[in-house]
């Protein structure tokens, strides 16, 4: 072949993929991909190329096709339907978003890289804006001293690096958050921050002290706090425990952790009480899910005394709350009797509030 043909080879093949990718930008979006029949595609290039056919075009248009496919520029669509030449392509591809320049100084990024791995960044450009390298500087900053720094509250950190107290705490107000985090590669002990837990309502029984506490009753509603307090004080309560941790229904989640923060490290064995519903089976699996290595179990002799109040029962409202899951879970503790009273509670959607256990129906049992 001569020098003279071989170029004009190469200006064919030039002008063919140098259309089809014209076209493509032409509809590609930044935020939406595009749906296009590649039969109409190649019809356009024939309409504008003289000698398209003379050329060999559509073998230079597949080729250009499977370029743009290996970049993932487009995508094709598998569902069986072909463009009738040969070699075949899908009828249909996607054309994939189009990808945002990388707007970030590569001298830069080379100068943090000691501490920061940028390979997210460089496959997702699109969080390549101002404000993430503010963020990004603010943290290598603080990373060169953080060994000398001392550990101090998520909330006190991130109004000192984000300048917001919730910028790491609260998805809603601040989805990018904690995703920043996620993205740089950084921990929270790194950052020589902590999650303190939320202090909770507590009784501790007269007499006793910090390091007297074996066994703990937790309660979800404030009236059976109250009510297991005067029963704990009068030596009629369930299990004898020496402290009650007043629940406050989903609080507890959240306000558990904070019991180490002031009780001595040792073996406790922890009893939970709640409504027996859909929202109380939820609490206490998750407790005992979220804390394995501790014994938490349901106070069993307080919920049977809740069956025994079946009468008082309720409509449960379902909802979000109402898992099956830990419907199950809650009721491995029981005897077959007492599940088949509980599953049918559940199909009834009914439950039984925790305040049927006053003071007054607490003595039927003395």
């Amino acid at each position: 072949m001569s020098y003279r043909h071989k170029t004009k080879q190469v200006i064919t093949i030039n002008i063919i993929e140098t259309r089809v990718r014209g076209f493509i930008t032409d509809i590609q979006h930044p935020k939406q991909k595009k749906k296009i029949n590649i039969n109409d595609l190649e019809l356009q290039l024939r309409r504008i190329i003289d000698n398209y056919f003379e050329m060999n075009g559509y073998g230079l248009f597949y080729e250009a096709i499977e370029a743009l496919q290996e970049e993932g520029v487009l995508s094709p669509i598998h569902n069986k339907q072909f463009n009738g030449k040969s070699p075949a392509l899908p009828l249909y591809y996607w054309v994939n978003m189009k990808a945002k320049e990388s707007k970030w100084d590569r001298l830069k990024m080379m100068r943090l890289s000691d501490t920061f791995d940028f390979s997210y960044y460089e496959a997702h450009p699109e969080y390549q804006t101002e404000e993430e390298w503010k963020r990004i500087e603010t943290l290598y900053t603080f990373l060169q001293t953080a060994d000398v720094r001392e550990v101090v509250s998520i909330e006190e950190r991130s109004l000192e690096l984000f300048g917001h107290e919730k910028f790491l705490t609260d998805p809603e107000l601040f989805p990018e958050g904690r995703r920043f985090l996620s993205r740089i590669g950084i921990s929270e002990e790194e950052l020589k921050m902590v999650k303190y837990g939320e202090p909770f309502v507590f009784w501790l029984k007269q007499g006793k002290g910090y390091n007297d506490v074996q066994r703990v009753l937790i309660v979800e509603n404030l009236a059976f706090f109250h009510t297991a307090v005067k029963l704990l004080e009068e030596n009629v309560l369930d299990y004898e425990p020496e402290l009650i941790i007043y629940g406050e229904g989903t609080k507890i989640e959240r306000s558990f952790s904070f019991f180490f923060e002031m009780f001595p490290p040792k073996n406790y064995l922890f009893y939970y009480a709640g409504d027996i519903d859909a929202a109380g089976y939820g609490i206490l699996i998750r407790l005992i899910e979220k804390f394995p290595d501790l014994t938490i179990q349901p106070a069993l002799k307080i919920y049977r005394k809740m069956l025994e109040c079946i009468e008082q029962s309720n409509d449960q409202k379902m909802a979000q709350s109402a898992n099956i899951v830990y419907r199950d879970a809650f009721l491995q503790w029981f005897t077959e009797e007492e599940q088949n009273i509980l599953r049918k509670l559940w199909e009834e959607k009914k439950r039984i509030p925790q305040e049927v256990l006053t003071i007054e129906t607490w003595r039927r049992w003395l």
